[in-house]
């Protein structure tokens, strides 16, 4: 007797007319896709969107003729959000060429280095940048190396220059009497169809992905992103020197009356209580341009005195974003 484990035993042959030859068949191995192949297929499905991992830059110490200045990407990781309690953890830096046109030239010099601060890593800091106490035990940053990439530069470039400036001038001096420029404020990444200003963001919506949050991987992700074409808006990087060169002016409403409190917040002002050296007062800051303008909406809407003449600060990259 046959059991139903005999049936799957063996193969049974297949039954032919008489005269009918059996055919040969040849098995056809499809050639192996390269990975670009199948990103483009993924892609042009409309089904996908797929990151890439930012490329790797060399180092060419030796800049072209036609990019005489140089421009230095600056990041830190700290211990928390005061420069005035807060230290330094880890900062990087990138040196680059350029030319009065924002154009990229030639990576010339990087750095990156550790330092140990006075107490342990908040548990907080450490779950979102990676950095141990037990990485930065005994390390400290290498103050000469920093100081002969960033002494040459004509401008440093930093994503929230606001947060990153006084940390770095007060860690050393080598950092002031620069220029500075803010990648976050000083570009209007929504004109260029980004969704926030984090540079998370603006990697990924450029299809690239990258190590985030630790400095010298932030620096190389941000200059990969201001290198980009932005077709008619033009080069965010050129966009950052042009506006890293126009004065701003900072208008402080002294006295103004209590009750516009409200109107003067959702007009964009901030609030100084005056310990940081400027009048005790809300305050914003404009381009010159809109200086007239500004005054002019004060006179009429708050102070309801033409003669009113609140305090104005006249900024450019020398002073901007310190603290």
């Amino acid at each position: 007797m046959i059991s139903q484990l005999d049936m799957f035993g063996e193969v049974a042959p297949t039954s032919r007319e008489p005269g009918e030859v059996k055919s040969s068949r040849t098995r056809t191995v499809a050639p192996t896709a390269s990975p670009e192949d199948m990103v483009r297929t993924l892609e042009e499905s409309g089904n996908y969107r797929i990151l890439r991992k930012l490329p790797a830059r060399k180092i060419i110490p030796c800049r072209r003729p036609e990019f005489p200045l140089v421009g230095v990407i600056v990041d830190t990781e700290t211990t928390g959000l005061n420069h005035k309690t807060d230290e330094i953890i880890e900062i990087g830096a990138i040196a680059f060429s350029f030319d009065d046109r924002g154009n990229i030239g030639e990576l010339l010099g990087v750095y990156g280095g550790l330092q140990q601060p006075g107490g342990p890593i908040p548990a907080e800091v450490t779950r979102i940048t990676g950095i141990t106490d037990g990485m930065v035990e005994g390390q400290a940053i290498d103050l000469a190396a920093l100081r002969s990439l960033i002494e040459p530069v004509d401008l440093i470039i930093a994503h929230n220059a606001g947060f990153d400036r006084p940390f770095c001038e007060r860690f050393s001096n080598v950092f002031a009497n620069k220029a500075w420029a803010c990648s976050v404020r000083e570009i209007d990444w929504s004109a260029r169809g980004f969704e926030g200003t984090k540079l998370g963001y603006l990697v990924g919506q450029a299809g690239f992905f990258h190590e985030g949050h630790r400095a010298v991987d932030d620096c190389f992700a941000l200059l990969e992103i201001l290198e980009r074409s932005g077709g008619q808006e033009g080069r965010p990087f050129a966009e950052l020197l042009r506006t890293s060169r126009q004065s701003r002016v900072r208008i402080f409403a002294e006295h103004s009356p209590f009750d516009m409190k409200e109107h003067l917040k959702a007009r964009g002002y901030r609030w100084s209580d005056g310990s940081d050296g400027r009048p005790k007062s809300w305050w914003i800051e404009v381009d010159e341009d809109a200086l007239a303008d500004e005054l002019a909406y004060l006179r009429a809407e708050i102070y309801r005195w033409d003669d009113a003449d609140p305090p104005t600060q006249y900024l450019t990259a020398l002073d901007r974003y310190r603290a």
